[in-house]
């Protein structure tokens, strides 16, 4: 049956602009996050910014560096696009990511079954393992995270690491925004003992002058990948390809040699305690 009352040409127009912007929006909330980056040119990466050697600024120019750096700046232009950074707490950060703040992170995320709920991860790209920070004047022996039952435990707030230690009753676990704060109460003896990522283990040791050394590797190997919100799987596969192309291709050791030495995308061998 049509109806008797004619639409005014205003009208009609209104209800066309309407039906026109409906459609734009159900593209928009369809669109997958391949095609958002690509329209736009840039991959939005979020990092800390003070995480040394994976992500920091150069203390001469104040621009950011770092293996994280390097690597998303590689991945980007395999995706046809160019990175850009921004630099907020760890605390914060994947509530950023669920706030499309930033389309990825790459700040050694590891995969974990909880943040698999919330996101999708790219194939890992770094293998590490947990590692036992101490005193250089330590002598007492902390070989698991057992031992550390009624000791007071420095890391991360918001790492894995912190996961891990609090699933142990009877640590005293304090966490922080960032190795520098843990690793001075640890040298001020505020701490027993700190716990952080095998890799950066070995740069602090290196660069801190601070008196700690290497305590004992703990635990399974941990996979690290790139997170970003779910439902976009041609994004994923795209992000799947840049790794294992630049994985293949031997750019991606490159890097890797630069920063640490070894190809962290290798099982790691136990790091020697000094």
């Amino acid at each position: 049956m049509t109806s008797s009352i004619k639409k005014s040409p205003r009208a009609w127009r209104y209800a066309v602009v309407i039906a026109a912007l409906a459609g734009i929006a159900a593209q928009a909330a369809a669109a997958d996050l391949l095609d958002t980056v690509k329209a736009r040119g840039t991959l939005r990466v979020a990092l800390e910014g003070n995480y040394p050697p994976f992500d920091f600024k150069d203390p001469k120019t104040g621009a950011l560096t770092g293996f994280e750096v390097d690597v998303a700046n590689l991945l980007a232009s395999r995706l046809g696009v160019k990175a850009v950074f921004t630099t907020t707490e760890w605390s914060g950060i994947l509530a950023g990511l669920g706030a499309d703040k930033f389309d990825v992170i790459m700040n050694q995320v590891g995969i974990t079954p909880e943040r698999q709920k919330a996101f999708d991860f790219s194939m890992p790209y770094t293998l590490s393992s947990a590692q036992l920070i101490l005193r250089k004047d330590e002598t007492r022996e902390f070989k698991s995270l057992d031992d550390l039952k009624g000791k007071k435990l420095g890391l991360g707030q918001g790492t894995n690491f912190e996961q891990k230690a609090k699933a142990v009753p009877g640590i005293d676990v304090r966490t922080y925004p960032g190795a520098s704060e843990y690793l001075s109460d640890l040298a001020a003896g505020r701490l027993d003992a700190a716990l952080n990522d095998s890799l950066q283990v070995a740069y602090l040791l290196k660069n801190t002058k601070l008196p700690v050394k290497a305590g004992a590797p703990l635990g399974d190997i941990d996979k690290i990948g790139i997170p970003f919100r779910k439902d976009n799987p041609k994004f994923h596969a795209a992000l799947n390809k840049a790794i294992e192309d630049v994985l293949k291709d031997g750019s991606f050791k490159k890097i890797s040699m630069h920063w640490f030495g070894v190809d962290v995308s290798q099982p790691p061998s136990p790091l020697p305690r000094r």
